[in-house]
């Protein structure tokens, strides 16, 4: 991975120091200011704010961008898909749901329930309601 994103920086000259403002920044990506603003609506990026309101994009915001790129012409996938992606790794609740359709889109089965998983659920449950 480590190698992956020094050979990103190389192709796309992204330096440790790099602070460039977001028209700078997509000149380098080869992308446009609007998709940098549309990555980081999607929560995709997170450049600074300078006190004036602009955004400066440092070393991290143009190797994320640069990636993003990547894995959306890699997997032939939108910006949207890949927050999303990212939002299933890390939230649960949204990978089981996404993991649901799956299973409904291919026919399976849901995954049989424990029983004893279910028991100390439930007791569980009534612990915490005694002791509220």
């Amino acid at each position: 991975m480590a190698t992956d994103l020094e050979h990103l920086a190389l192709r796309h000259g992204i330096r440790p120091d790099a602070s460039e403002v977001v028209g700078a920044a997509a000149a380098r990506l080869g992308q446009t200011a609007r998709m940098l603003r549309y990555r980081e609506s999607l929560g995709l990026l997170a450049p600074r704010r300078t006190s004036g309101g602009y955004r400066t994009y440092g070393e991290r915001d143009l190797l994320a961008a640069a990636y993003a790129a990547e894995l959306e012409e890699r997997h032939g996938v939108t910006p949207a898909a890949i927050a999303l992606a990212l939002r299933a790794i890390e939230e649960p609740r949204v990978r089981d749901e996404i993991a649901l359709l799956g299973r409904l889109i291919r026919h399976q089965p849901e995954p049989p329930r424990v029983a004893a998983l279910d028991f100390e659920t439930r007791k569980a449950r009534a612990l915490l309601r005694l002791a509220s």
